[in-house]
């Protein structure tokens, strides 16, 4: 028997609600919305005031300034590091590191109060979940995985960013001429305390020209020491 042939018209077909069914023009527009999105949201890093201030003394550092001259730095550092790195990894995660400051702020490197301390890591992982979350998801998830690798320390590239966000403040503090660790009462011991275990056996070469700038910076009444 033959069949009589149907015509479809356009008011009988249902669009599939499954994302793997959608038009792949579909799809881009939306990862470029969502990219979009989390490119504007990214403006407010620049916001973020930090404590140290610019080598000139101008005036303060804000957060984007710093994850900015920590790509460099991880750029530039690599022939000095300890350990083989991914560069590519490496300048990624330097520049991502610090993005939850947008919601969750900037807390100074030296207050290791309860009050400072206090919900840091809860108001972070919030922001983490927030920011990456506004990405297309294969994006969000690599970056959020290298921002999670930054926070646990236990890789290469963790450790030698880790070092060289170490190095990049007690530069410009040393540069500058310590106004910030003078107006916290940060002494010379506090500033190897908190920076020496991560940056001497990641850079040991960096570590010993940072000492001798901050010595430098002793003998010239910049930085106290205990």
């Amino acid at each position: 028997m033959r069949m009589t042939p149907t015509t479809v018209t356009r008011s009988t077909v249902t669009r599939s609600t499954d994302p793997h069914d959608r038009d792949p023009h579909d799809n881009v527009a939306e990862d470029v919305r969502a990219t979009l999105r989390f490119f504007m949201e990214a403006d407010r890093l620049k916001e973020v005031e930090r404590r140290n201030h610019l080598a000139s003394g101008s005036r303060r550092e804000n957060t984007a300034e710093h994850s900015w001259h920590l790509g460099i730095a991880a750029m530039i550092m690599a022939p000095f590091a300890s350990e083989p790195v991914d560069l590519a990894t490496a300048v990624c995660m330097a520049l991502v590191h610090d993005i939850v400051e947008i919601d969750a702020g900037d807390t100074f490197a030296y207050d290791e109060s309860a009050a400072a301390q206090a919900g840091k890591k809860e108001r972070e992982d919030a922001a983490a979940d927030r920011l990456f979350g506004l990405l297309p998801p294969a994006m969000g998830q690599r970056f959020r995985a290298l921002w999670d690798e930054y926070e646990l320390g236990d890789t290469p590239e963790a450790r030698y960013v880790m070092a060289v966000d170490r190095m990049a403040p007690m530069l410009l503090n040393t540069a500058e001429g310590g106004t910030t660790w003078r107006e916290h009462g940060i002494t010379r011991d506090r500033v190897i305390a908190r920076n020496g275990p991560h940056i001497e056996p990641a850079l040991p070469a960096v570590w010993a020209a940072a000492l001798a700038g901050l010595d430098a910076a002793v003998a010239a009444g910049h930085v106290a020491t205990d």
